[in-house]
């Protein structure tokens, strides 16, 4: 089964029991931002999503997949 970014920022942030603001203040980035990612926008900085994973111990990034 796969995790989608957006469902797992949400997941884990109710797991820890923070609201958006406090998840945007303690990962240093935009309440906007926060919402735009848990709701999927498409078009998010990759720098700012890790910044978000890391309070997690997770990080997103580019696989080169040779065919």
């Amino acid at each position: 089964m796969h995790t989608s970014i957006p469902e797992f920022v949400r997941t884990k942030r109710k797991s820890l029991k923070l609201t958006q603001p406090e998840l945007a203040e303690k990962a240093g980035v935009g309440l906007r931002f926060v919402r735009e990612l848990e709701q999927g926008k498409e078009t998010v900085r990759l720098d700012k999503v890790n910044q978000v994973l890391a309070l997690f111990g997770a990080y997103a990034g580019v696989i080169k997949v040779t065919v």
